[in-house]
């Protein structure tokens, strides 16, 4: 088919998953009290580290408890002075108004939500300003409790040394992966973790993937 990828490789995803939870132990990923968190965390995040994104999430927390209403109320530059520390905080500030107005107009009602929307929720979510595809993914697995493929930088880079053709994408890597149907949504928002954690540890510098466990699948 026209613009999809040939599949050159596959991977047991379930003896991966097993693999990395055995040598890494369960990710706790994402590490955060509410949905609510994971939402605005998810924007934060983008284009920084976990730890500039916090700074900003723990200054909006402090002012607006993450109350949809206050946050709404704030003027954008003021939203603007809070998530300084991520970075990219203009375009940041506008994701965050259009997307807390969203599920605010919702009523923050997860499963509602995905009940009525199912078919049509990834797109409705690409709409939104500030969410891409990895946002609006991790946003099925950890607020909405579907079972996806998050095909983040990470992942790309630790299926291309496990063959993978055509990683240069978040879309042409996608394309090639569908989870087991024995995924549950707990086994999606885990494998995610996992492969961030993995990654940190051993995708960071040019070689270092040679000395993982792994190295004996290539």
């Amino acid at each position: 088919m026209k613009g999809r990828c040939p599949i050159t490789t596959s991977i047991d995803l379930n003896w991966l998953y097993q693999a990395l939870l055995t040598h890494m132990g369960p990710s706790g990923w994402w590490p955060a009290e509410t949905k609510r968190d994971i939402i605005v965390g998810a924007i934060l995040v983008q284009n920084t580290n976990w730890q500039n994104a916090d700074q900003s999430l723990q200054n909006l927390k402090r002012t607006t408890k993450l109350d949809a209403d206050a946050l709404l109320a704030l003027s954008h530059d003021e939203l603007v002075d809070l998530i300084r520390p991520s970075g990219f905080y203009q375009n940041k500030a506008k994701a965050l108004h259009s997307v807390f107005q969203w599920f605010n107009d919702q009523h923050w009602d997860y499963a509602q939500i995905w009940q009525t929307n199912r078919a049509t929720l990834r797109q409705q979510l690409l709409k939104l300003p500030g969410v891409g595809n990895e946002t609006a993914d991790v946003f099925l697995v950890y607020i909405f409790d579907q079972p996806a493929f998050i095909a983040d930088t990470y992942t790309r880079r630790l299926f291309q040394h496990l063959g993978y053709e055509h990683t240069d994408t978040y879309q042409h890597l996608q394309r090639q992966i569908t989870l087991p149907q024995s995924f549950t949504f707990e086994m999606a928002q885990d494998f995610h973790g996992l492969i961030d954690e993995f990654g940190k540890q051993y995708l960071q510098r040019p070689g270092q993937f040679e000395t993982s466990f792994l190295a004996g699948l290539l």
